[in-house]
Parts: C-alpha cells; structure tokens; sequence
C-alpha cells in the first residue's frame, strides 16, 4: 500500500510516491514553458502540462509496483484554470494570474464589490491575479471557447478529472478565484451574477480529503496506476505544503522559500474584515477540517536568482554543466555577522500589505570594501525584514506564530534558516522533507481513503523533523538595529520610487 501525490506548479510538475510511514518510494520532475504571446499575457499549454504531469506519474507508478497505490491526490497552483469539455477533451490555454488579461474590468467591479463587501463574502480584496476577471475577458473575448467549456477546472481539479475524478474542487483552491463564498461554503451566486459568469461551468465543491472518484481503467493502463485506487480533493499548494511539513494547528506557519518568500499562519477562527483588509492579509479554507490560513509574501527567492544571475552568472552555468548547485558556495560568502549593506526588495510587485506594484528595490550602505556575499545577506535580510512588517502585525488581528517550519529550495540553506530565524525571533523546524507539496498532498490522499482517521494522523505517520535552528538573542539585538534603519527606508524613498520609470535609451 502507498500513497502518491502530485504537485502542479507554475513552471513544473512533481510526483512523489510515499510508504504511509513517510519514506519515499519514488519522485519525479518535469518542467514546461509559460507562454507569453503577447506583452503581459502569460499562459500554460494545458495539453503540454496534462502530459508532463502523466509522464511523472506513469515514472513513480514503476517504484510502487511492490507496493501499489492505494489513494491519490493533486496539490496545485491557484487562480488558473483550465476549459474542458463535456468529453474531458482540453479546449484552451489555462491563463496564469500575471496575465493581464481581465484587468480592464477591475474599476467596474472596484465599485459593485467595495473591499469590505467582497471580504465578507470571499476573504479577499479584488485583484487581477483571481480567475474571475480571467473568465470574463474569455467570456468576451474567446465566446466560442466559453460556450463549448462544459467546466472551467482548477489544476487541482482538472488533473483529478483527467484521471477519473468527477469535476469537483475543494474549498481552499475554490477560494483563489474570487467567486466562492467562505462561510457558505458553495459558489456565491452573487459574485457570479455581478461578474457576469454562469455558475454551471464551475466545478462543484467539496472540503480537502473527499473522495472524489477512482482512476479509470483505461487511464490506470496508461500510466501503470491501479485501476480503481481512490482519487481524494486535494488543496491549493500552500495548504497542502502546510500538511506536508505538519502545520495543522493554530500557532504553527509555514515559512515557504521558493521563488516567492510565502509564511502560511494557521488559525481556528476567522478575523474580523476589519482587522485583515488594513494588514492586507486574507482568510482562506485550511486543507484541514476547521482552520484557516493566509498568506504573507514577497519575491525573496527570484531577488536571489536575480543576485545568483546577475553577480555569479558565469559559476551557475559552470556549476548546472558539472551537475551541481551554485547556491552553497554563494550562501558560504555571507559575512557571520549581519551584513552592512541594506536593501528594500521591491525589485518587483511586492505582496501584503501594500501590494506595491511600481516600485523598485534599494540598496544602501555600499562601499568599495562591499563583497558580493555582504549583497546577497542583505538581499536575504531584507527580504526577512519585509516578512517581519507584516508578521508584527499579526497579533492585532488575533493570529499568533510561535514557531515555523522551513520548506522549499531555499530551506537547504542553513544560513538562511537561521538567519530567518535571528530576525523574526521564533525557532524554525526543517522536515526532513522539505518539498512538502507532494507530502502534503499524498498526506491528504491518506486521509480521505481511511488510512488516517485525520490529518494531525497522517501527519505524525509521514512527517519527520531534521532540525530545529533557535533564534541567536545576540544576532536578534544586531538585528532590532538594522530593522529600525531599515523601517525608515520606504517613508523616505515613497515618493520617488512609486514614479520611477526604467530609463529609455
């Protein structure tokens, strides 16, 4: 008996096949393309991706064959979706939430759906990132493709269909297109009369864990899967990496260190508008039953590539060509102590609170003595700091973090860890594995079939820790300075930055 998750993300795909135990049996990646073909558009070729994720799928089958799967489900990216038709046949490309596609429909629906009004409903304040001004541009723009579309299915959903599932989503990836109303628990029918959008092509609803359908005999031949094994509702990727590194209770947040910087809070009881809309937080379904969770980021880890590229381009392709990894050698030139160099990362939109979108990063305090590695921690603090703004803010709306769990590509990084951990002041605990999306959801597969009476089960069963890094109290105080000088960057360079322009030659 094992279980097997699949994670659908932006630029790849992973499978990962588990023992209930937690050992991996096997894992498989694949990448693909985002499509852009037109300035601001950017999409997925959903037949592309469909056949990249089976190709993952149909590799890790072959490592359970000992121990067949016995249940299954699909952690994914939110706010895409992709048009099927009534004969599962893939009908167009699924568009991504930095397409700007849809935004010309943002003043109308600012005034039909005030913040507080959407909030109430939706536990989020309109943007252009959701799938609901996505579907109205191709309800106006595409009208064949929007008339043949039998269901407009999250990735989540879309992939458990291909496989056999009935159309069906859960709440917490539900949530990401703006039409779904939080304490109903269904598609709102006011949202989709407002935007215009028939409810009937949207997949129906059920909470993370369900069965949702088996795998359907002619599928299971092709990808070597066992005909019949459960397909359960699994969650939008934060919430199903939250299970994978076991933050399931109040207290607990993820601190997610991929391209985007991502600390995921968990919470029984769902704040007051009024305390979340100020603070720019959002309220969204838990994949566990009774809890919630929102969502504090930046760009961190792309202001890190973008450092890896810009300063130590040459190494990173000398590195890839000897199959090795440029990251350890760069995090090794970190100075010990907190850099002197300080940075305000708004190299790009920036997240919560203020949602900055034209802006542009600082960096102050450069020398001639300043290394390459002095940049990069301070590129690595400021980020952190950024993080820290919005985290001391947590205590007025009723959300508490008292400790974090590390995951991603950047929790390979003991230095960044630690030092993560010196200026937010809580301890960080790095599971041992640390891509936790495909955990999280093969966790959840576990659950619905009834191999775990619950996730805090299934989570204690496939969850182990690696390491705990404790806050340095010495470090913390350096920091406390820092942060301080750090504060005033933003007051002071408002007015400039939020009107600066790349220059023209």
């Amino acid at each position: 008996m094992s279980l097997l998750g699949v994670d659908v993300g932006t630029t790849g795909c992973k499978t990962s096949v588990f023992s209930p135990e937690g050992q991996i049996l096997g894992s498989a990646y694949r990448e693909y393309d985002v499509r852009s073909p037109q300035p601001g558009w950017a999409e997925l070729d959903a037949v592309a991706v469909w056949q990249a994720v089976k190709e993952t799928m149909a590799q890790v089958a072959t490592c359970a064959k000992a121990d067949p799967v016995t249940a299954l489900a699909v952690s994914s990216m939110g706010e895409a979706m992709v048009p099927v038709g009534a004969d599962r046949r893939i009908l167009g490309p699924s568009l991504l939430l930095q397409d700007v596609r849809g935004e010309a429909y943002l003043p109308a629906l600012h005034r039909a759906l005030p913040d507080d009004r959407l909030y109430a409903a939706n536990g989020n304040t309109l943007g252009n990132h959701y799938s609901l001004t996505k579907l109205m541009w191709i309800r106006d723009h595409r009208s064949d493709e929007y008339r043949a579309t039998r269901k407009y299915l999250l990735w989540g959903s879309f992939v458990s269909y291909m496989l056999g599932a009935e159309p069906l989503v859960d709440y917490s990836l539900a949530n990401r297109t703006l039409l779904f109303d939080l304490h109903r628990e269904d598609w709102s029918p006011e949202l989709c009369e407002i935007a215009g959008l028939d409810p009937l092509k949207l997949p129906g609803v059920c909470p993370s864990g369900t069965v949702i359908g088996a795998v359907a005999p002619a599928v299971a031949a092709e990808l070597g899967l066992p005909a019949g094994a459960a397909i359960v509702a699994g969650a939008h990727d934060q919430c199903a990496n939250a299970v994978g590194c076991g933050v399931v209770d109040a207290g607990l947040a993820v601190y997610g260190m991929g391209t985007i910087l991502c600390i995921t809070p968990v919470f029984t009881d769902p704040p007051d508008a009024s305390l979340m809309i100020p603070r720019g937080l959002n309220t969204e379904h838990h994949a566990a039953p009774g809890r919630y969770v929102s969502f504090i980021y930046n760009q961190g880890g792309a202001l890190v590539k973008w450092f890896r590229n810009t300063f130590a381009g040459e190494e990173h392709r000398a590195a890839q060509a000897a199959g090795v990894d440029v990251y350890p050698q760069l995090f090794a030139e970190m100075p010990e102590e907190p850099s002197s160099v300080t940075v305000l990362p708004l190299f790009s939109a920036s997240g919560p609170p203020s949602f900055i979108a034209d802006a542009a990063g600082v960096v102050t305090g450069l020398r001639l003595e300043t290394t390459r590695g002095a940049i990069l921690k301070g590129i690595v603090e400021g980020t952190t700091f950024y993080l820290r703004e919005c985290v001391e803010a947590l205590p007025g709306a009723g959300i508490a973090i008292d400790e974090y769990r590390a995951v991603g590509g950047g929790s390979k990084s003991d230095a960044w860890i630690q030092l993560s951990a010196d200026i937010l002041g809580r301890p960080f605990v790095r599971p041992q594995v640390t891509e936790a999306g495909a955990l999280g959801a093969a966790i959840i597969a576990g659950v619905g079939a009834g191999v775990f009476n619950s996730h805090e089960d299934g989570v204690a069963a496939m969850v182990r820790p690696d390491r705990t890094f404790d806050p340095d109290p010495r470090r913390g105080r350096a920091y406390d300075e820092q942060y301080a000088h750090y504060r005033e960057l933003w007051p002071r360079l408002e007015s400039y930055l939020r009107g600066w322009r790349t220059p023209t030659a």
